[in-house]
């Protein structure tokens, strides 16, 4: 087998292209960019490319060139049935919902007037979303009925810009007083007030629609959970202080007494539900009971190097480090 990988900075790509070199399987680097990328993979048995909702490249056209390889018969990572929910919080009520998942309940609408008559009729706080985004990007704790309100007259008017600046530049001045990151990182947050990402601004207005889970309170963190094939690994991420949101706090715990075997377990189940080749769940808890916030297929790859180790599908412990980019090549080989 041949496989074609799109190399991209700061991607799993180098990480696939290391681990084909060092166990001599056959590759070729292409280019999914370019006009004539069918013709560049036409030798291939498959393509795998990580590609991410915060590219304006591949938020046009990614997915589109892996399901239509995968139509044609080839190999492709991520699949359709990892990748189509991907950045889309409302696609992954739908299929959460559909296989009987423990999502927080989640409540979409895409009519104002019904939307206004829920928010006269439900319990406060809740928690606002936008579909897309990531680490806690737009992501508001709703208080009142009135904070409702104005959320979805402007979700059905102006709409919401899919970057948050204000909350982008207090999230990297947070990190920056942390330690986290530095002085560069924190100008650019900066230099960002004043320009907009181009991924942003070719996306447009996040509008027509509005969308809203419940609180469940009592959590000061949440536990990630990222299956691929027949193994899993989870860290735990706590809550930034004052603050609800533990996505993209920086705070993590690595140690496997933080993690139960009953989220491991559900976890591979939700993973071979949806028949997915590498899936990421993000849970809280009520009453000790997990439920998924949302699920992705791409997470930032350093976070997770020093976890202590890895559960396969027995649920049996393998103590030590482990290559996760790896196991994605071998799921294609598969």
């Amino acid at each position: 087998m041949k496989i074609a990988i799109h190399r991209r900075k700061n991607s799993f790509s180098a990480n696939w292209i290391k681990y084909c070199e060092n166990k001599g399987i056959n590759y070729k680097v292409v280019d999914c960019y370019s006009n004539n990328i069918i013709n560049q993979v036409q030798e291939c048995d498959a393509l795998m490319w990580h590609f991410s909702q915060a590219n304006p490249k591949d938020i046009l056209f990614a997915k589109e060139l892996t399901f239509s390889l995968q139509t044609a018969g080839k190999k492709v990572f991520p699949n359709f049935p990892t990748a189509w929910h991907f950045d889309d919080k409302v696609g992954q009520k739908y299929l959460l919902e559909s296989i009987g998942a423990p999502l927080v309940p989640s409540y979409v609408f895409y009519d104002k007037d019904k939307a206004l008559d829920w928010v006269g009729e439900t319990s406060f706080p809740k928690v606002f979303k936008l579909r897309r985004g990531a680490g806690s990007a737009h992501v508001k704790l709703i208080e009142t009925k009135s904070e409702a309100t104005k959320m979805v007259n402007k979700a059905f008017r102006q709409g919401f810009r899919l970057y948050n600046k204000r909350a982008n530049l207090k999230n990297r001045w947070y990190k920056y007083k942390k330690g986290q990151t530095d002085l560069w990182n924190l100008a650019k947050g900066a230099l960002r007030f004043f320009k907009e990402p181009e991924y942003s601004r070719i996306a447009g207005h996040e509008k027509g629609y509005v969308y809203f889970q419940d609180f469940i309170a009592q959590n000061d963190y949440d536990i990630r959970v990222i299956v691929i094939g027949d193994r899993a690994f989870a860290i735990k991420r706590l809550v930034r202080e004052g603050d609800f949101r533990a996505s993209g706090s920086g705070h993590i715990s690595y140690e496997k007494r933080h993690f139960d075997e009953a989220t491991i377990e559900l976890s591979f189940k939700m993973a071979e539900k949806i028949n997915s080749q590498c899936l990421a769940l993000d849970y809280v808890f009520q009453d000790n009971q997990p439920l998924i916030v949302e699920i992705s297929y791409g997470f930032v790859k350093e976070g997770y190097y020093p976890c202590k180790g890895y559960w396969d599908r027995d649920l049996n412990w393998h103590e030590g480090s482990f290559n996760a980019q790896g196991w994605m090549v071998e799921t294609v080989l598969s």
